[in-house]
């Protein structure tokens, strides 16, 4: 059996015009949803032991204010990437638990891709910023991963969590 934790990274700034949107930070917001959103994994027992993520600022802060440990890949083609791009760097992953930390649209794609059914959720079409799928997969080894498999075990979005 096999895990994955696919999140889209927390609320990030635009407070930097000359900014390159790849080093774009989390605003205030951001960080207290991430804060929040580690906290939830960690009631739950939803801990990774690998973290698979876009290199991009965002997604480095996200997983850093979470609060998590193991081994974490900063992978530029995770940045904006396409499902397919996920699903094989997902493939290649070797922890029993894996977070995926991505961006939109990619990342709501894969969710509607990756699950048998997906949650009964008002926000899971659109998969706002720290939105959180957690799936479980009936396989030993990531490289056996098919699309439309997983059974999802829980979705929140940070507005669930904290007051915004």
């Amino acid at each position: 059996m096999k895990r994955l934790i696919l999140m889209r990274h927390a609320k990030s700034s635009w407070d930097h015009p000359g900014m390159s949107d790849h080093e774009r930070p989390l605003n205030a917001r951001g960080i207290r949803s991430a804060k929040a959103l580690g906290a939830w994994l960690k009631e739950r027992n939803f801990i990774p032991d690998q973290t698979l993520s876009s290199s991009s600022t965002r997604t480095r802060e996200t997983f850093a204010t979470l609060g998590l440990r193991g081994d974490v890949r900063w992978l530029d083609r995770l940045y904006h990437a396409a499902p397919e791009d996920m699903l094989r760097a997902l493939m290649q992953a070797t922890g029993h638990t894996v977070l995926m930390l991505g961006h939109n649209p990619g990342i709501a794609e894969f969710a509607q891709d990756v699950v048998e059914t997906a949650p009964d959720h008002p926000r899971f079409d659109d998969y706002p910023t720290g939105a959180t799928l957690v799936a479980e997969f009936d396989i030993d080894d990531w490289s056996l991963l098919e699309m439309g498999t997983g059974r999802t075990l829980a979705f929140v979005v940070p507005r669930e969590l904290i007051d915004e």
